[in-house]
């Protein structure tokens, strides 16, 4: 008989984005993948979702109106450090968005690619405990060293 700790759990995912043939997408390949997908074309709503329910893997775009995803990663971070953070931007090389000053815990770049890396990104997220980030207002210095715990 299997123990509780190996009983497969569904997952739950949220996808941030305002454009909607994205969301729509992405959302159908998670689904597809057996996770329990929650969408919103905004920001400010998605917060409210996460301020109610726990998610395990959220994923959002970086141009967004009203709320970037930056700043959304941040107000996210305060409502449940918990949560693992996707960022997805055709502006990642271009603007040098990375893990380091956004926030997130991986930023991926639109392209041909994005499905796929996408799917490794979040598996290898569920893989392992969600490290507690802070937000991308307070980047650490190069020189800095965290301590573990």
């Amino acid at each position: 008989m299997a123990s509780a700790s190996s009983k497969p759990t569904q997952t739950r995912v949220l996808i941030v984005d305002d454009n909607k043939l994205g969301l729509l997408a992405r959302k159908s390949v998670l689904e597809e993948l057996g996770h329990l997908v929650v969408i919103s074309a905004a920001p400010q709503e998605a917060l409210e979702l996460c301020a109610k329910q726990h998610f395990d893997v959220a994923i959002t775009d970086y141009k967004m109106p009203k709320m970037n995803g930056i700043e959304f990663i941040a107000k996210l971070r305060k409502v449940d450090s918990g949560t693992a953070i996707i960022l997805i931007s055709g502006f990642t090389d271009a603007m040098g968005l990375n893990e380091e000053n956004t926030g997130a815990d991986v930023v991926l770049q639109k392209s041909a690619n994005e499905v796929t890396a996408l799917i490794r990104a979040v598996n290898r997220l569920l893989r392992k405990p969600a490290p507690k980030k802070k937000p991308a207002s307070q980047p650490a210095s190069k020189t800095e060293k965290r301590k573990p715990g």
